[in-house]
């Protein structure tokens, strides 16, 4: 158990109290005490309460930071009962991030969890100030660009996140970041080994670390998003580069046209605009529309709860990274494929 401390307060500013202690226990004795001060400093905005949504909220409560606002417009509609577990039976029409606050708050009693009904669009831009990371779900391309500009400009940690279908990503502009990241120190070879099968072995001994000082440094979202393919080193990576990132676009123009996601309930003619979309994505990026093969709309609607889970717990560990600043982040975009089972890391900035 960790007492509290009586040594000089770290970034994270105070102590840690013996109920905290207790609390976070495993993640202290996982990433550290100065880690986990950091973290309960820190305050966090998380747009969109969908399934996503439940899942970051969820992580970043029970990690422990200091304050967690869900901000969110919209009411509780059929299709949040599906994968939004923080919304008890019974909230149909109710606003989503208030619906969702009673459970949130339950998580950890020691986190101030708050529920804001306002829409993010009408949010002026010193409000996204107030915190130290800002993550976006459900918000249009012309929203998240401008909020990870306001972002970038106060040296806030932005994060970004949606699943459509079986669908998933995630990106991250942390600006320049520092961390530190624990090394395996080598020490030399124990004294008095006989020749022998564990003599090699015995050279060099694993048990020591040393934690390491690393920067680095990230991009804009508006930069990220309008990559030329025109050159032939683009051409080359182009050829590594998964799909998912063009479907992205696609679903962002979706997204933003229509007001809204891909629905089940207008299947048939979302889809035919989503084909639509595609052509027109892909061509202005200078790419052929062969890479999304017509079936992919199939695979983009609805929220699926298993997605929500695997990128939700991607986003929130990033964000904890970013905020208790050790180990190195994901740079920058993080891609899910639910049909495949897999994930891909994709740095995807100007060359």
């Amino acid at each position: 158990m960790v007492e509290k401390d009586e040594a000089e307060p770290g970034p994270g500013g105070g102590v840690i109290s013996e109920e905290e202690a207790a609390q976070y226990d495993r993640q202290i004795r996982l990433w550290g005490l100065e880690a986990q001060k950091r973290l309960r400093a820190s305050r966090v905005l998380l747009v969109g309460m969908k399934g996503l949504g439940a899942e970051v909220a969820k992580n970043l409560i029970l990690a422990g930071v200091k304050a967690l606002t869900m901000l969110d417009h919209q009411q509780v509609s059929p299709e949040d009962t599906r994968a939004q577990f923080l919304i008890p039976v019974g909230s149909l029409g109710k606003n989503r991030a208030e619906a969702s606050l009673e459970r949130a708050q339950d998580l950890n009693p020691m986190v101030d969890v708050k529920a804001d009904p306002e829409d993010v669009e009408q949010k002026p831009d010193e409000f996204f100030t107030r915190f130290d990371v800002v993550c976006l779900t459900c918000c249009s391309r012309e929203i998240l660009l401008k909020v990870d500009h306001i972002c970038h400009k106060n040296r806030i940690k932005f994060f970004m996140g949606d699943v459509f279908g079986y669908h998933g990503y995630m990106f991250a502009n942390l600006g320049e970041h520092e961390f530190v990241e624990e090394k395996v120190k080598l020490s030399k070879a124990s004294q008095g080994v006989e020749d022998g099968p564990d003599a090699k072995k015995a050279k060099l001994d694993f048990s020591e670390t040393t934690l390491v000082k690393k920067r680095v440094a990230f991009c804009l979202l508006k930069e990220a998003l309008a990559v030329s393919w025109s050159t032939e080193k683009a051409k080359a990576v182009l050829k590594r580069t998964t799909p998912d990132y063009f479907l992205l676009q696609v679903l962002l123009k979706f997204r933003t046209e229509k007001g809204r996601d891909p629905s089940l309930q207008s299947y048939a003619e979302d889809a035919e605009l989503l084909l639509q979309m595609r052509t027109d994505v892909l061509a202005s990026l200078g790419v052929g529309s062969d890479l999304l093969p017509d079936d992919f709309v199939s695979c983009c609607f609805s929220e699926m709860a298993p997605v929500c889970a695997v990128v939700g717990g991607v986003l929130s560990q990033e964000a904890v990274k970013a905020l208790s600043q050790r180990d190195p982040p994901l740079n920058n975009f993080f891609f899910f494929d639910g049909m495949k089972g897999n994930g891909v890391v994709e740095c995807l900035a100007p060359s």
